[in-house]
């Protein structure tokens, strides 16, 4: 079986893993195609500490090939689209619709893939860049099958991460002001969850001005290449900033921008040790400084809700697939997402 794996220095294709058969509670899926995204990127430079070896990928969608015992929300022949939130189901965070807090479900890599005998590790509890991948049953959303799996397969990272930290933890509010930070996958889809919200003016900003068509068309109505230029949109500040870059300095910038109780969400990951500042006396005026992890989402909710939307023409998916490549092209693939030639990529099986 042909996979991305990462042996702890180089990420290559390999076509000699094997996948164990799902087990009770557990789904395995054919993997039809995966986004790329920096997550995966950041395992490889090791921004994103992880154990290798290590099969990547966790913004997937494809078929349900089997399920195991006690699954009955999906069945063969199902198409489905993947998150990365194994949560148990059973514990106070998850029983009180949070999620993505679930302690199950953060810094437990599973082991479903071989190579020569030899135990592989999940990324992310997914791994999508396998032609099958183990994956818990609560992981495994149906959707319908007329969305494309290319487009499909985004939801579950990009869409679930930006959209939901607008509608989930932002909450942003309808007349609000937004700024993003960063209009690569995430970042537009941050600005769709803005214009899905109601916010008035969403600015992006992002260094390359050949961007401003793109992020135009997922929600912003002004473009800048610096955050120097925000005030002049914004005389007082925004409502909410959201960094998608993962820099400090940018962070610092996110925090600056606010308006009187404005909220700055950090989306981008710096490095694991990373530090950022800010004027302690700054946020007394009620400002805010957000986390937020995969989006506040609650996947079996939102990415139903999100596949509708995109049926009914209001969520834009087909947009964010800027190129799709066989799983073979996967070093091709990350140098153009790397130099920011694409906003996603798509891997292909």
């Amino acid at each position: 079986m042909r996979g991305v794996l990462f042996d702890g220095k180089r990420a290559e294709v390999v076509d000699d893993l094997q996948v164990r058969e799902p087990g009770p509670g557990e789904v395995l899926v054919a993997v039809a195609a995966a986004g790329l995204c920096h997550s995966d990127l950041s395992v490889i430079d090791g921004t994103i500490p992880f154990p290798a070896p290590v099969v990547l990928g966790h913004e997937g969608a494809g078929v349900v090939a089997e399920v195991g015992a006690g699954v009955t929300h999906v069945r063969p022949g199902d198409h489905v689209a993947l998150s990365t939130l194994a949560s148990c189901g059973a514990c106070a965070e998850c029983d009180r619709g949070r999620p993505t807090m679930c302690r199950r479900a953060i810094g437990r890599p599973g082991r479903p893939f071989t190579r020569a005998g030899r135990p592989v590790h999940q990324f992310a509890s997914n791994s999508a860049f396998a032609e099958r991948t183990v994956v818990k049953a609560v992981q495994a959303v149906r959707i319908p099958n007329d969305i494309p799996l290319t487009s499909a397969a985004l939801i579950g990272c990009g869409v679930l991460t930006g959209v939901g930290a607008v509608l989930n933890r932002a909450r942003v509010g309808f007349g609000e002001s937004v700024v993003v930070i960063g209009t690569g996958g995430i970042g537009l889809n941050v600005l769709q969850g803005a214009r899905l919200a109601g916010a008035l003016r969403i600015v992006a900003v992002d260094a390359n001005p050949a961007k401003e068509e793109v992020a135009r068309r997922f929600g912003a109505t002004h473009f800048l290449t610096s955050v120097d230029g925000v005030r002049e949109v914004l005389p007082t500040g925004a409502d909410h900033v959201f960094e998608c870059v993962g820099r400090v300095e940018l962070v610092r910038a996110a925090i600056d921008l606010l308006d009187r109780h404005g909220q700055a969400v950090l989306l981008g990951m710096p490095a694991a040790t990373a530090e950022a500042s800010f004027v302690v006396s700054s946020l007394f005026l009620d400002k805010s400084i957000l986390g937020c992890r995969y989006g506040a989402s609650r996947p079996q909710h939102d990415i139903a809700l999100y596949a509708s939307l995109y049926t009914e023409g209001r969520l834009l998916l087909d947009e964010l697939v800027t190129r799709t490549y066989p799983v073979e092209d996967f070093e091709k693939a990350a140098e153009d997402a790397e130099a920011g030639r694409v906003a996603r990529g798509v891997l292909t099986f």
